[in-house]
């Protein structure tokens, strides 16, 4: 049963969107399913030089024998799945389940407008308001769009029967285990589950049809937004350390933690990982950017996942050493 889940270890942007991508062409993925929220995930992906930044398309769009898919327990925001659709030229092969649920601008107001949510610090997407009337039972679902009706088929049905063809199938997950509404730092939290689990939920897959679970961590630990972050450092620490990032969605600072091995162990549980990956190992070791083999990495950055992988009890199994897709060190 070939199908992988790629959930985020932390409080997201561990580089989820690069390793899907880099997945889904080195195994010529058939399948490219998106769970989780909704557009107020943004991913990121530098292939041949271009950066391609993504909301709601699966971050495989750069293989393009995969067909992509958005599972039925997605939020879609229609303007911003049309506009991914035309820029990255997808259209023949997007597929979008009826049982999407619908964002509408008075969900973008509301989460704009209301003081709470200010204060947790959401996007301001409308995803959170619209998971709400979800649960009231009042939004209004992708079968309700007419512009959406050409892209709508049956998601899971689609997917169950890739895996029993023996078709590649990655499911992909947005946001990190610690923004789950139910395992993270509740309040500032997203607005439902977003652990391996949840997401299978999402696409419409049991847990018996699932052969690996990837969790993906950063080499240190960012979130956006409000909440705990053990460890913070303070702005010029992170600066002088090369940590600094903005989100790709709010275009907010990222504050900025060490590597935590208490949460990646949480991690694994909550997930049920099978294999991790390490995203910008360059980061951390400038020297070992761009490098493609584990035995050419410095002494330093081996002590480094070596103790990851000691510490976790997990296989470091894919490591990011650049933004380039291809500047991966492949251990599956």
């Amino acid at each position: 049963m070939p199908c992988t889940v790629i959930v985020g270890g932390f409080f997201g942007d561990e580089g989820k969107g690069k390793i899907v991508a880099y997945l889904a062409k080195k195994d010529k993925a058939d399948v490219a399913v998106r769970g989780g929220v909704g557009p107020n995930a943004g991913h990121t992906i530098t292939f041949h030089g271009k950066e391609h930044k993504t909301r709601m398309l699966p971050s495989a769009l750069v293989s393009n024998q995969t067909r992509l898919m958005i599972g039925p327990g997605v939020l879609i925001n229609v303007n911003v799945l049309l506009e991914e659709i035309k820029n990255f030229n997808t259209k023949d092969r997007t597929f979008v389940d009826p049982q999407c649920g619908i964002i509408d601008s008075t969900h973008i107001h509301e989460d704009a407008s209301d003081s709470n949510l200010q204060r947790i610090g959401t996007t301001r997407t409308g995803t959170g308001p619209a998971n709400a009337d979800r649960a009231l039972r009042k939004g209004f679902l992708a079968r309700d769009s007419v512009e959406l009706s050409e892209y709508l088929q049956d998601i899971p049905r689609i997917v169950n029967s890739s895996i029993d063809r023996d078709e590649t199938v990655l499911v992909e997950g947005t946001q990190g285990t610690f923004l789950s509404l139910y395992h993270g730092t509740y309040p500032f939290v997203t607005s439902k589950d977003v652990t391996a689990s949840a997401i299978c939920s999402d696409v419409g897959i049991g847990p018996k049809k699932v052969s690996e679970v990837l969790v993906v961590f950063k080499a240190y630990v960012t979130r956006v937004g409000s909440g705990p972050l053990e460890g913070e450092l303070e702005k010029e620490e992170t600066t002088s350390k090369g940590w600094t990032e903005f989100g790709s969605v709010t275009g907010r600072l990222r504050r900025a933690s060490p590597f935590n091995f208490e949460l990646a162990k949480r991690s694994i549980m909550l997930n049920s990982a099978t294999q991790v990956a390490l995203t910008k190992l360059d980061i951390v070791f400038p020297s070992d950017a761009g490098k493609t083999a584990f035995n050419k990495l410095s002494s330093d950055a081996k002590r480094f996942v070596n103790n990851i992988e000691k510490e976790i009890g997990k296989k470091v199994a894919v490591i990011g050493t650049g933004q380039e897709l291809d500047d991966i060190i492949d251990r599956r």
